[in-house]
């Protein structure tokens, strides 16, 4: 739960990726395709990465999704044309596919079945509020150091996220669907 609360302050408003994307000269009429393009990648790496998460510890899935949100963020804040924004983009939907499908699973996988609405409610409650504070911050480091100390910022979150979830896959056990019971 805390991993996931903490990769909420690093995935801030899908609004700074439009933003950015204007910025650096997309038309204000092609704006969309943004959301387009990152929706499109998460809807298509969704299900591939869920189905390879009933087959291995969803730990190893999520940490590869935590590198992509990471070089994603590079990416754009790197960016100086729109090709790169949309390259950093696409990492952002694929991050997307890899990640928040798997953050619920894991909340059921290990919150006891008695418990598990409770659990979910917790869960949802924490990265809500992890990501009102990651809109914040983000907001004050676009206007403060522009778009790149944004994506910086959430680059090194997440790093703080993914070096969390190393540290929990030393100890636990494996979390696969088959494990419930």
């Amino acid at each position: 739960m805390i991993v996931g609360a903490v990769l909420a302050l690093a995935r801030f408003s899908e609004a700074f990726l439009v933003l950015w994307a204007e910025n650096v000269g997309l038309s204000i009429a092609f704006v969309p395709l943004v959301f387009v393009v990152m929706n499109a990648v998460y809807a298509a790496s969704a299900y591939p990465a869920g189905t390879l998460s009933d087959q291995m510890d969803r730990r190893y899935i999520l940490a590869i999704g935590f590198v992509v949100l990471i070089v994603a963020d590079v990416v754009l804040a790197l960016a100086t044309g729109i090709g790169m924004v949309i390259a950093g983009v696409v990492l952002w939907g694929l991050h997307m596919g890899l990640t928040q499908g798997l953050l619920a699973a894991m909340v059921a996988d290990t919150a006891p079945a008695k418990i598990r609405g409770t659990a979910f409610g917790i869960f949802n409650m924490a990265t809500g509020l992890a990501l009102l504070g990651g809109n914040v911050a983000p907001g004050w480091l676009w206007d403060t150091f522009g778009p790149s100390g944004t994506f910086l910022m959430g680059a090194g979150i997440t790093s703080v996220a993914l070096a969390g979830l190393v540290a929990l896959q030393g100890g636990g056990r494996s979390l696969r669907h088959e494990d419930e019971g």
